[in-house]
């Protein structure tokens, strides 16, 4: 990269460290019905065995930021849409999904919050399965995580397992979270 290029970056990037507030929402029918805590708030992803909201709450916080609040919802459209709705219309800054984006029939997110995205950011879908092939190999074909803007609100929708939550958060969401607020803000 060239020094211009870099400084651009820099410059894009000055005064946009946060504290950022986070929205997680963890979607899984067996989850939601094993814990019975369908669309209502879960205290701790613990009390729902829900590993991948674990480490979505741990990373954000780590790094300084607060989580807002934490859903656990089954794999329906409108129950999707409707907490998506509803994020939107709290301070929350980011948005974030987990499960639900598999191949499987009953795996809709996707298909729930693309026709909601404002604008898409398909570069963080390319980015992630990039960096996923180190982790899972071929198997990244199978991988579907889109990102995108709702309502100035940035999403993100992710696989369901702690190891993809733990890539894209640490490696791509983070480190470029106060950028992408700066502009969704605009």
């Amino acid at each position: 990269m060239n020094t211009s290029t870099n400084n651009s970056t820099h410059q894009h990037k000055k005064n946009t460290h946060g504290p950022y507030n986070f929205f997680l929402v963890t979607i899984s029918t067996s989850r939601a019905e094993k814990c019975g805590k369908i669309n209502k708030t879960v205290a701790n992803p613990e009390d729902a065995d829900d590993m991948s909201g674990q480490v979505m709450r741990d990373i954000i916080t780590q790094n300084g930021h607060r989580v807002v609040k934490y859903l656990l919802i089954s794999d329906e459209l409108n129950e999707i849409q409707n907490v998506i709705r509803s994020a939107t219309k709290t301070d929350t800054d980011i948005i974030i999904t987990s499960g639900g984006t598999g191949l499987a029939s009953r795996d809709i997110t996707i298909e729930s919050i693309t026709p909601m995205l404002d604008k898409e950011m398909p570069g963080f879908g390319e980015l992630f399965r990039y960096k996923s092939i180190q982790q899972i190999g071929t198997s990244v074909i199978l991988t579907r995580a889109i990102a995108g803007v709702i309502k100035n609100k940035a999403i993100f929708c992710l696989p369901g397992s702690p190891n993809a939550v733990r890539l894209a958060l640490e490696e791509i969401i983070i480190p470029e979270a106060g950028h992408i607020i700066k502009h969704t803000k605009e």
